[in-house]
């Protein structure tokens, strides 16, 4: 860790329990860039502590009261550092630590959102990316209110900082030990604030993951009916109302829902896709309607490759503006015998795979 005398400092500051599988990896990649680490442990029982010792952490105690800013605050009190840096233990910087160095030099006036970059299974063996522009540098000062999804509190403006993180919490394999505590802290939430949209959206999410989407479904669509047009966090949530939707076979409202917000996302292409695939399960479900419903599938996956990838646009996933569209195209000319226009879709797929990685 280094140790500045002139310029401002910054902390790493986490909570954290039971992390022993990934806490090293966090820790290692943030370590030769803050000059200290602070790291509040609500109740391990595996080696979290010590490897965090090990990793020359400073160690903090806290007794878990199913309230995260509680801990959260409770970890960033631990610092006087001009800036904090906030990582959960399943999250690791890969590229653009430099960025923290030019953080010294500026006045800490300001919320730095740093892009979070969640991995998450899609299927026959496959990983996806979708990143995010979460606050993540908090000024000192700064602290966080909400029991759960928890945000911080500030008026201060926020600022998109080139650094980049990634998280693979979100994998099935990381999920299964947190299945239902989000869940009752969300329900717990909304006890007292039915009318948060924020706290509906991410209930849904809890069952969505799980495929629970009957229970997903009226918690998104309560959000969507709450949200304000400018929330950050709209976009996914139209979508995953839109593929909660598509799974319940509930075509025909998908697709009006999908009408009434085609004219916000022009520039989505994870829009068109999630729209083409809509489309493509409702022509599965009716062969009657394909002769209509499958033009409409290509128009819409050719949409997403025209509009090309968002990686600036709310939990845009990677690949939906290029290789994946590409893909479903190639599937789609193969299911109607068109072996040579699937061929060089599926050689185009691979060459914009190749280009992504």
């Amino acid at each position: 860790m280094r140790i500045h005398t002139h310029m401002l400092t910054i902390a790493l500051a986490m909570i954290v329990k039971d992390e022993s599988r990934c806490i090293e990896r966090c820790l290692s990649s943030a370590r030769a860039w803050v000059d200290e680490m602070v790291v509040l442990d609500t109740g391990s029982t595996d080696d979290t502590v010590a490897i965090a010792q090990r990793c020359g952490a400073r160690i903090g105690h806290f007794t878990w009261c199913d309230d995260f800013s509680a801990a959260r605050n409770a970890a960033l009190a631990m610092t006087s550092a001009d800036w904090c840096l906030v990582l959960d233990a399943d999250e690791w910087i890969v590229d653009g630590a430099q960025a923290l160095e030019e953080l010294r030099r500026q006045r800490a006036n300001f919320i730095g959102q740093i892009s979070v970059v969640s991995r998450f299974d899609a299927g026959a063996a496959e990983v996806h990316e979708a990143p995010s522009w979460l606050p993540r540098l908090l000024p000192r000062g700064v602290r966080y209110t909400g029991r759960v999804h928890e945000q911080p509190q500030a008026t201060l403006p926020r600022r998109r900082i080139p650094l980049v993180v990634a998280h693979d919490g979100y994998l099935r394999a990381q999920m299964q030990s947190k299945l239902g505590r989000n869940q009752r802290l969300l329900e717990s939430a909304l006890v007292a604030r039915p009318d948060d949209a924020y706290l509906r959206y991410q209930l849904g999410k809890e069952f969505e993951v799980r495929g629970q989407f009957e229970a997903a479904a009226p918690q998104y669509q309560c959000a969507y009916r709450l949200v304000e047009a400018q929330a950050s966090w709209r976009h996914d949530l139209v979508l995953r109302l839109l593929f909660t939707l598509k799974k319940l076979c509930r075509f025909e409202p998908a697709l009006a829902l999908a009408e009434a917000e085609m004219p916000h996302w022009q520039q989505s292409p994870d829009f068109f896709f999630t729209l083409g695939d809509l489309l493509l399960d409702w022509a599965a479900e009716q062969p009657v309607r394909a002769g209509e419903l499958l033009p409409m599938i290509e128009s819409s996956w050719l949409r997403a490759l025209a509009i090309g990838e968002a990686p600036d646009l709310p939990d845009s996933v990677r690949g939906r503006g290029s290789f994946l569209a590409a893909h479903n195209l190639s599937v789609l000319h193969q299911s109607l015998g068109r072996s040579r226009e699937a061929r060089e879709w599926q050689e185009r797929s691979a060459q914009l795979r190749q280009a992504a990685n």
